[in-house]
């Protein structure tokens, strides 16, 4: 048994994604003894990589927005990010594919997102031939702004779990209050507020994808999270040199550094408990390690269904309704040439998104006109591929996984869907026999992979137009001594929601261990 100084907790973080990484950086830099605990033999969780032939795949997250967050995190430790990662501004940002429409004989058509507003402004009223969208994509980034301000009062950097949470963090309530209450359009979707800006549909089919961060329609998602659009593009996005995997590769330097013991290939079964106490876990090997407390970045569903077992606190979680945000299915291909006409960011657009959507949100099927999500990275670092080469990242996204879903039988086929697409709306005539070297990734294989709820990649659906933002709080209230960390926590998913998750679980964890609120082991 390890000894423990209330003032320097001993914590256990049970998973390396991204979350878990920050949690454990930022609670050794405060002086806590940490050992993290991974299943896989690599760190990173999702942010993981695949080579092959000369080719590099990131295999997960490819787009790094907010880097104040990632810097936040370093600067705990008195360390300086670009020390650690050499980051490089993408502008523009993303370029976007739309059909045109056949029968009246339109052409398919390109915009790209720049971060500069007068530029974009410009953009869209050259695709479009009127300046009532340019002017009302500038007034809705400009109630984004206000909207961002709301989460950064309310909302983030703090362990948030409902209204209730929100309104402890405000205060008294005032007049201040209120107004930034109403702000929030609570009861609007965020499809409905872009297109009372936008009457465009292509401009504002581009809109809704600030929100595919989050992994949920944007018919059914609240419009607070309108708000993405600001912080994008106000502090833009960002390649890192050596992909996205250089981020848990700086974190996992850091937390070396700082004393952190990271064990690989230890998966853990169970989080002990005594009463509404954390004790400690055990592993698949059947070691016991006590601890003070248990930052879980694993899902945290799943956190409450295998690893509280049948607890108390897991029962009482289980009755909540948790729905599974969207999965995907990612293709990794190695080309032998490079296509002109993408970016480093793309995104190749359905026809009709609300059908689109309604696909893999209701009925729980594959799309069968999906949009996709391209990635050509070879534009910002030749050596991602052989000279000339592109490691091209093809994701789309599918409906979480149902007991009905047979991705060994169904993948076949929606790759061709996939790569038809691709040819048709992106122009990527050939793309097929340019094929090197081909890899895959399905919502059974991310469900087994990385032990989130069912195949889900963004952890938890954000639906509900008037809570669907609101994720399970970091602080754990039901049991002393655990706190989550992850796409399925707040503040949400994405790259660098995540990392604030991370950062959140160990602020609330220090605050709780200074105040000796945690028990000794």
């Amino acid at each position: 048994m390890i000894a423990s100084d209330p003032k320097r907790s001993y914590v256990v973080v049970i998973g390396s994604g991204l979350a878990g990484l920050s949690s454990a950086c930022v609670l050794a830099a405060r002086g806590h003894r940490v050992t993290v605990l991974e299943k896989n033999d690599w760190i990173g969780g999702k942010a993981a990589v695949h080579c092959d032939q000369g080719y590099r795949f990131d295999m997960g997250p490819t787009i790094l927005t907010l880097p104040s967050i990632l810097r936040r995190v370093f600067s705990e430790a008195g360390r300086k990010l670009e020390d650690y990662i050499e980051l490089v501004a993408l502008d523009p940002q993303w370029r976007c594919f739309f059909d045109g429409d056949s029968s009246r004989g339109e052409e398919n058509t390109v915009l790209d997102l720049v971060s500069n507003t007068d530029q974009m402004v410009a953009n869209i009223d050259q695709l479009t031939g009127s300046s009532s969208n340019g002017e009302g994509y500038r007034r809705f980034l400009d109630m984004s702004e206000g909207l961002h301000g709301v989460s950064e009062r309310f909302f983030f950097w703090k362990s948030v779990g409902g209204l209730t949470d929100t309104m402890d963090v405000a205060g008294s309530f005032s007049a201040a209050v209120l107004k930034d209450v109403l702000s929030l359009r609570m009861g609007q979707s965020v499809a409905s507020v872009v297109r009372k800006h936008v009457p465009d549909h292509r401009v504002a089919q581009m809109m809704d994808h600030f929100t595919q961060y989050v992994g949920s329609s944007p018919y059914a998602s609240p419009a607070v999270l309108c708000g993405i659009a600001h912080m994008q593009t106000d502090e833009g996005i960002w390649y890192p040199m050596g992909g996205t995997r250089a981020v848990p590769e700086a974190l996992g330097r850091l937390a070396g550094e700082l004393g952190v013991d990271i064990r690989c290939g230890v998966d853990v079964m169970r989080i002990n408990t005594t009463g509404k106490t954390v004790t400690g876990v055990v592993t698949a090997g059947g070691e016991e390690i006590n601890c003070d407390a248990v930052v879980s970045n694993c899902d945290a569903v799943r956190t409450y269904r295998e690893l509280l077992g049948e607890t108390p606190q897991s029962t009482k979680f289980q009755k909540k309704d948790h729905e599974p945000a969207c999965s995907g299915v990612v293709l990794y291909l190695g080309l032998d040439r490079r296509f002109d006409q993408l970016l480093h960011h793309n995104f190749v657009f359905s026809k009709d998104p609300e059908e689109e959507f309604d696909w893999i949100y209701k009925r729980g099927e594959p799309a069968p006109d999906p949009s996709a999500y391209v990635c050509a990275p070879s534009i910002s670092e030749s050596g991602v591929a052989p000279e000339g080469g592109e490691a091209l990242y093809i994701l789309v996204h599918t409906p979480y996984l149902r007991p009905t879903h047979d991705w060994k039988e169904m993948l076949p086929k929606y790759r061709d869907v996939i790569l038809d697409k691709l040819e048709s709306t992106a122009g990527m005539k050939g793309l097929r026999d340019s094929i090197k070297c081909e890899a895959s990734l399905t919502p059974e294989g991310i469900h087994n992979r990385y032990r989130v709820l069912n195949g889900a990649i963004y952890g938890l659906a954000s639906h509900g137009k008037y809570l669907g933002a609101f994720k399970p709080a970091n602080r754990r209230k039901d049991l002393n001594g655990l706190y989550l960390a992850g796409g399925a926590a707040h503040p949400g998913p994405g790259m660098p929601m995540v990392l604030m998750s991370g950062w959140i679980a160990a602020d609330a964890l220090d605050t709780d261990s200074k105040a000796g609120k945690l028990a000794a082991v």
